[in-house]
């Protein structure tokens, strides 16, 4: 398999993935903003929506979006148990948080990344930003992780888009339960090494399990 991915982008989420189920893949970084990989080959070639994540498979097939492929790769390696058994109720859920964090954070902060967005609308989305993070805090109170004490692959994705926060002047503090939790997932092996691999730390901090 292999995953195209850019450094800190969304595309960490499945990055963090593969590792926690322990699936081989090859890391292919493209440059997002000219839209080229490698030695300059086109991207909109492998995704004509421009934009990370791909996972390849061996056979050449192509899944983008994130959230799809999370689930794929939870269910290439079900004994990690990285998502609830397909078609439990569990599984909606898992399916629920995915789609808040795709709708009501991931594209948020998307904006305050695209040089056209108007000033003064940035003020209007850090106050919906908040508000969001203000009942997720309420949703984590008294839990490790979305789902309970279990780590799954909607950790991986709300990880990936809580470290974008200080780029757009949101202090996490203002949630201890949510920083808290930002942190118990950094923490874990399996991120730093994700973390190591795209660049966005420098040395391996102790991480536990």
């Amino acid at each position: 398999m292999k995953l195209y991915y850019s450094p800190g982008a969304c595309s960490l989420s499945p990055h963090i993935v593969l590792l926690e189920a322990g699936l081989p893949a090859t890391l292919v970084k493209v440059d997002t903003k000219a839209h080229t990989f490698g030695a300059g080959a086109d991207f909109y070639a492998i995704n004509g929506k421009g934009y990370v994540p791909v996972l390849e498979l061996d056979d050449g097939r192509r899944l983008t979006e994130g959230p799809a492929i999370v689930q794929y790769l939870a269910d290439r390696k079900p004994e990690s148990q990285l998502a609830p058994v397909a078609g439990s109720f569990e599984r909606y859920r898992l399916q629920e948080w995915l789609n808040f964090i795709t709708s009501e954070l991931h594209k948020q902060f998307g904006p305050f990344f695209a040089a056209n967005t108007p000033a003064d609308y940035k003020p209007i989305l850090r106050d919906k930003l908040r508000s969001r993070l203000a009942w997720l805090a309420g949703q984590l109170d008294g839990n490790d992780y979305l789902m309970g004490s279990r780590f799954t692959v909607a950790d991986a994705y709300l990880y990936t888009i809580l470290r974008w926060s200080p780029f757009v002047d949101i202090d996490l503090a203002q949630w201890p339960v949510v920083a808290a939790y930002k942190a118990r997932v950094e923490a874990r092996p399996r991120v730093h090494e994700a973390l190591l691999a795209e660049g966005l730390i420098k040395e391996r901090a102790k991480a536990v399990a």
